[in-house]
């Protein structure tokens, strides 16, 4: 049997046709004739440890650890067959973990409810930690020839039926591989892989841990809870460490969270590929290091670190590390260890274990070379050799990794193994009807002849409780998902202590951030970013060729905000509202309106009552000069209402500042049309009569003069400005201005003003207005070279030129002006126009009335 060890040396995958292997190994006849076989290869190509581990009982149970580290170069030339040397480096945890085993089975023998009157027996193996070394030793125990490479031949040749081991995913998976033809249970203790969670492939496999799938997704958690966005990992060179960061990645996707690099360890280079990841981290900007690898492979690494002086990155440990006593108690790595914060296999108590360790002793367990190897390691003497031990040596007062069961985690695993295959022992053995005939038993099984498949199917269905009052069961191989969250914190003493500050339930996180000491040795958590995190107010904007998560921060633009940190966008306000100064927050747009407490409504009220007080002064002078030549000769009647009409217009101006109102609304712009109207047929009618006069003089048009009299001139005055009330009644009651909010103007304010809801109400308006200016100006233009000494005419020709000049030039500011602009556009033209018509018409008549009185007669006034 021993040569298809060779075959997996050189690395024989998987195994179903090693069912052909199995069966050799049940067959009497083909296992004797390998015997010679085996003398002659097992020299050469045996496994890199010559011991076992045996105890006889009515069931023999496997065993599988990897007790030594420190493996031998292989020359993989293949001009020669290699030899193997024995493996060295005899490790303390996987030696405790095979001790609670044999310890969990002297338990069991002296339990009088559990298999009573069956005794479990054990063979155990090194393999070293060689995922190729384990398969040698597992068909040795599944065909039940213990007598392999120069392994102690102390069993009786039974197959075990059930094997507890394999400490790496690598060797689970080969082992149940090769055990899957022959339906023999495989229960490893430590191989996290979530791919063995697969029934159709590994039906015959179980675990007492969880799938990693839960451990990373909580460690992927961990770096979203603390915005660690910047990491670096480090793996080892294995399923475990592949897999691992893959879930991790796939957690994490869409958190922002991105990986700076990955490095590989490998068990075979393990001093140069630490020198590299070390290198690696020394070099790169991520402060948390995520590593996913074999607590040895760690230390390795440690120590690289400390020799290029790196002990400020903080580090996030997987199951397989989080706990090692080696790296904790190390005095070079604690420098670099300090702040660890990891997931942890649950940890549990084994009453009755700590004392069962310290009792050991080599003069007790003679066939124990394991035990033997650790007396000479802690002890520095030999039982079996000439340096022999006085015989007082006693752990009692020992403390290291393999006494210590402060915290039992991988052991406790191993011991929960061992009970689970118990259990399913006893419901299979358990039969009501053993005592009846042979004949009558026949579908009983019995200690010497258990069937496999018949192991497995009670290993599915086994649901217990243990010793510590915990209930175990299997959920398809997988049992559910506990772990502990644990630091690594600084004491007094300079050493470092393994704080238990959280834990794991499934999904579910449960964490004491208190409690936490980071790397810094304080309680502020660690930061590791590529880029720090947007405040509010701005917004990521990714960098171009590098992650996600490296990036700049854009603030926002006006009308934007982003009230949380680390926004990936900004979010447009709504129409009423607007951003405020550091754009976190939509605040309502400030209500704007021309008012009167501003400058450009204080100075548009001031010159609008100027105007109307100017007016009302011209009015007094020619009240009090109404009989003089010059005011009388210009139809004093009408130049009082134009003067009224003009007061009108400065006054209606008025109602366009302020904030705007229903009613405010509506009076204004019916003010403005009347009055205009009013003011323009005033001077119409001013202009006609002039024409008129000077007509009449002329032969046969004596009677054209009385038909503008002073009743007519009135008449036509309130018949033209009838017209414009009719407009402004009908577009009121139609389509009014009503106050609107103007969103449309982009900035920090609103405007409200008169929202013209029909734009031809308003167009008739101006239209008729322009339409009597026009006419005006013709027929002044008309009459402005008529003999008088003083021709009113020209008076109103300029002023009509002023006032359709302004009208013209108002339309296409109007239009253009934003906000409370508009209205002040309104409210200009309007004055400037009643300025115009003031000033032009009035001025010359009030200079020679105040200033010039010889001038105001009769004479004067006719002369040519």
């Amino acid at each position: 049997m021993c040569w298809f060890s060779w075959l997996f040396t050189l690395w024989a995958s998987s195994a179903p046709s090693l069912l052909l292997l199995g069966l050799v190994g049940r067959q009497p006849g083909l296992k004797v004739g390998l015997q010679g076989v085996q003398t002659v290869t097992c020299s050469r190509w045996g496994p890199p440890s010559d011991e076992s581990l045996f105890q006889d009982g009515d069931v023999i149970i496997g065993g599988l650890f990897n007790l030594h580290y420190q493996t031998p170069a292989i020359d993989h030339d293949y001009t020669q067959q290699p030899h193997y040397k024995p493996c060295t480096g005899l490790e303390y945890p996987p030696l405790q973990c095979m001790y609670a085993m044999i310890f969990a089975l002297e338990e069991i023998n002296h339990n009088t409810t559990l298999l009573p009157g069956v005794k479990l027996g054990y063979h155990i193996f090194d393999y070293c930690g060689r995922p190729p070394w384990a398969p040698q030793a597992t068909l040795s125990l599944a065909g039940g020839n213990s007598n392999t490479c120069n392994l102690t031949d102390d069993s009786d040749g039974q197959p075990v039926p059930l094997i507890i081991g394999a400490s790496s995913t690598v060797t689970a998976e080969i082992l149940a591989r090769i055990l899957g033809p022959l339906s023999v249970p495989l229960i490893s203790y430590l191989a996290s892989c979530p791919c063995l969670s697969n029934r159709v492939q590994y039906r015959n496999f179980f675990r007492t841990i969880p799938s990693d799938f839960y451990q990373v997704q909580a460690i992927a958690q961990l770096a979203i809870r603390f915005s660690w966005t910047w990491i670096g990992a480090v793996i080892e060179n294995q399923n475990y460490g592949h897999t691992a960061i893959k879930i991790f990645q796939e957690e994490t996707q869409g958190a922002g969270v991105c990986l700076a690099f990955i490095e590989i360890l490998t068990r075979e280079t393990i001093v140069s590929d630490a020198r590299r990841a070390a290198l690696t981290i020394q070099a790169s900007t991520p402060r948390v290091i995520l590593v996913f690898a074999w607590y040895t492979d760690v230390r390795e690494l440690f120590l690289q670190l400390v020799k290029i002086n790196v002990t400020d990155r903080q580090f996030v440990a997987s199951e397989s590390w989080s706990t090692s006593g080696d790296i904790i108690q190390d005095p070079e790595t604690r420098k670099v260890a300090s702040g660890v914060l990891g997931v942890a296999i649950r940890s549990s108590t084994i009453p009755g274990f700590e004392n069962y360790l310290r009792a050991l002793h080599p003069f007790h367990h003679a066939s124990d070379g394991f035990l033997r190897e650790f007396w000479e390691v802690e002890f520095g003497c030999s039982p079996a050799s000439l340096s022999a031990c006085s015989g007082a040596e006693s752990l009692e007062k020992v403390q290291n990794v393999f006494t210590d069961v402060s915290q039992l985690r991988v052991s406790y695993n191993v011991y929960l193994a061992v009970y689970a295959a118990a259990h399913a022992l006893h419901s299979l053995l358990s039969c009501p009807n053993r005592d009846r005939p042979a004949g009558n038993r026949s579908t009983c099984s019995s200690p010497k002849h258990i069937r496999p498949t018949e192991l497995l199917q009670h290993l599915n269905n086994v649901n217990f409780t243990t010793p510590q009052g915990e209930t175990f069961y299997f959920q398809d191989g997988d049992i559910p998902a506990q772990y502990d969250l644990v630091n690594w914190q600084n004491t007094p003493e300079g050493t470092l202590k393994l704080v238990l500050v959280g834990r794991v339930d499934g999904f579910d996180i449960h964490l004491n951030e208190s409690l936490i000491q980071w790397n810094t040795g304080s309680s502020q958590v660690s930061t590791s970013v590529c880029s720090e995190t947007c405040p509010a107010g701005t917004r990521k904007s990714n960098r171009k060729g590098e992650p996600v998560c490296c990036f700049d921060c854009i603030p926002c633009a006006e009308g934007e905000i982003s009230n949380t940190t680390g926004s990936l966008h900004c979010d447009q306000c709504p129409l009423e509202f607007w951003s405020n100064e550091n754009r976190t927050a939509c605040v309502p747009r400030h209500l704007d309106f021309l008012s009167f407490n501003e400058t450009l409504g204080i100075t548009l009220t001031t010159a609008a009552v100027s105007g109307a007080v100017m007016t009302t002064a011209v009015f007094v002078v020619f009240l009090r000069y109404s009989q003089t030549p010059v005011v009388r000769a210009n139809n004093s009647e009408l130049s009082f209402l134009l003067l009224v009409s003009l007061k009108l217009c400065f006054l209606c101006s008025l109602v366009f500042i302020g904030r705007p109102s229903v009613w405010s609304c509506r009076f204004q712009q019916a003010a403005f049309g009347i009055s205009f109207v009013l003011c323009v047929s005033c001077l119409q009618v001013k202009t006609i009569v002039v024409l008129a006069a000077f007509r009449s003089a002329r032969p046969g048009a004596e009677a054209l003069i009385k038909w503008f009299g002073p009743g007519q001139q009135r008449g036509s005055v309130c018949l033209l400005t009838c017209v414009q009330i009719i407009i402004c009644a009908v577009w009121l009651s139609l389509s009014p201005p009503v106050p609107k909010h103007d969103l449309g103007f982009h900035g920090s304010k609103v405007t409200l003003e008169c929202s013209m809801a029909s734009l031809v109400g308003f167009s008739l308006v101006l239209g008729y207005i322009g339409l009597l200016a026009f006419t005006c100006l013709i027929l002044a233009f008309l009459a402005r070279k008529l003999p008088d000494n003083f021709n009113e005419a020209k008076l109103i020709t300029f002023s009509m030129l002023i006032f359709c000049a302004v009208w013209v030039a108002f339309v296409p500011a109007y239009i253009s002006s934003p906000g409370k602009y508009t209205v002040a556009v309104e409210i200009f033209a309007i004055l400037a126009s009643s300025y115009a018509l003031l000033f032009c018409i009035f001025a010359p008549k009030c200079f020679i009335i105040l200033l010039r009185p010889e001038k105001n007669t009769k004479k004067h006034l006719m002369s040519r």
